[in-house]
């Protein structure tokens, strides 16, 4: 990746693997850190993310290294727009809205690493370039 990313946004899928220290999302969050570039989730990943076999004292290291945007009235109502722009609804793709949310108002360009390539591209289109974990 030569491109300068300037903010980089993980699901819950890319959460989960950076706590489970998954090699290859380590390769790629250390691309990214020597590009300098924010780490960013929602605050809800921290919900989904959240069960019993979760590595709690990792996940709270993490969470004290990255920034966690806050899910509010006004985040929350541009999120359900995005999925009616998308012709989405429920509870299947309400947490991939507010992350999708906090992505667009990053500064850009913007990454996501994800394993839900489909519904994610649905959602931000080609506002958001995403990275498949």
């Amino acid at each position: 990746m030569t491109k300068r990313i300037e903010t980089v946004i993980l699901d819950c899928a890319g959460l989960s693997a950076w706590i489970a220290q998954d090699r290859k999302v380590a390769a790629i969050l250390q691309i990214f850190s020597e590009m300098e570039s924010d780490l960013i989730i929602s605050a809800n990943t921290i919900i989904e993310v959240s069960h019993a076999g979760v590595n709690i004292p990792r996940l709270n290291w993490l969470l004290s290294r990255i920034k966690v945007e806050p899910v509010t009235k006004e985040t929350a109502t541009a999120s359900a727009q995005l999925l009616k722009k998308a012709n989405l609804h429920g509870h299947r793709y309400a947490i991939d809205a507010t992350v999708v949310e906090a992505a667009l108002r990053q500064p850009r360009p913007v990454a996501m690493l994800t394993s839900d390539i489909n519904d994610m591209s649905r959602l931000c289109g080609d506002q958001v370039h995403l990275i498949a974990v």
